[in-house]
């Protein structure tokens, strides 16, 4: 990690463990229903497993900015692709994102000290059967001598609804946030909607979840106690809905629609989503930042 002035060294090593830990969760537990799937429609495939490399981005005079690990499974029984990326980059922010930072967060000085220090665990899941929904999840500490935040959230993308599958996942997102207050699950689900909306499309991309940026409330602990438990809401939010959806049979057209959802997601994706903008604008591998696309989709 690049030296810096502030006390926060130790906080920056704690997220970044924080969010390596959840991705090795993760990544075992969707190893797992890989190698559970005896029944439905693609049992008979081969079990997915995740290939795993390292990521490293370059500030513009060829000096070290740090990195990460890209673990992307491809052609999975249960999930067609799915991708679980960690992170932790660091250097100087670009004109452009100098002058983002400065509107969003009201910063001054950004151009006099443009350092900045990221870390987080991003995550999308293209699921091989309709009826499994697509998931998101993303949390993420960024840093800068301004000032500290927290970001992410996760949200359910279904290409064929259910509402009971809807009504556990929001429901387990509740469950974590109400601990921190009964005020915050209604407030970050309707970011979360108004996020996840697609303005060219008129249309949410799926059925919410979710979701906050520049979260800083003056208490580092607190702040990282609430990130966390976003994390820890992931898999039994998620998990559940793929052990019940993926032994259902699913016909030709089924798989039309799931192709025509994905277009929705690709274009959600490459032209509103900041995390996209942000990993290409900063230089982080490009391969990293766009592996939440699809492996097939359609537009009619």
């Amino acid at each position: 990690m690049a030296e810096d002035t502030t006390d926060m060294r130790a906080e920056k090593t704690r997220a970044a463990a924080w969010f390596r830990t959840l991705r090795d969760q993760i990544v075992a537990r969707f190893e797992a229903l890989e190698d559970s799937q005896s029944e439905g429609p693609f049992a008979e495939m081969a079990a997915g497993r995740f290939e795993v490399s390292e990521t490293r981005r370059s500030a513009e005079d060829g000096a070290d900015a740090g990195g990460g690990l890209m673990s992307v499974m491809r052609g999975g029984r249960v999930f067609e692709k799915v991708g679980v990326n960690i992170s932790e980059v660091y250097g100087t922010l670009g004109t452009r994102a100098q002058a983002a930072m400065a509107a969003r967060k009201g910063l001054p000085g950004m151009t006099e000290d443009p350092r900045f220090w990221a870390s987080g665990i991003s995550l999308v899941a293209h699921m091989r059967n309709p009826h499994v929904p697509a998931v998101h999840m993303n949390t993420r500490m960024f840093w800068t001598p301004h000032g500290w935040w927290f970001g992410g959230g996760s949200d359910l993308n279904p290409c064929i609804e259910y509402a009971e599958d809807t009504e556990h996942f929001h429901g387990v997102q509740r469950a974590h946030l109400d601990p921190h207050g009964g005020d915050l699950y209604p407030r970050l689900k309707a970011w979360a909607d108004e996020y996840f909306f697609i303005p060219h499309r008129g249309r949410a991309r799926g059925v919410g979840g979710i979701f906050l940026d520049d979260h800083n409330t003056g208490d580092w602990e607190a702040d990282f106690a609430l990130i966390q438990d976003i994390g820890r809401a992931f898999l039994p939010a998620f998990a559940p809905l793929v052990e019940k959806r993926r032994v259902q049979a699913c016909s030709e057209a089924d798989k039309d629609v799931q192709l025509i959802h994905r277009g929705l997601y690709a274009e959600y994706n490459l032209v509103y989503d900041r995390g996209t903008k942000f990993g290409l604008e900063t230089g982080h591998d490009a391969n990293a930042v766009l592996m939440s696309l699809p492996p097939l989709a359609k537009w009619v």
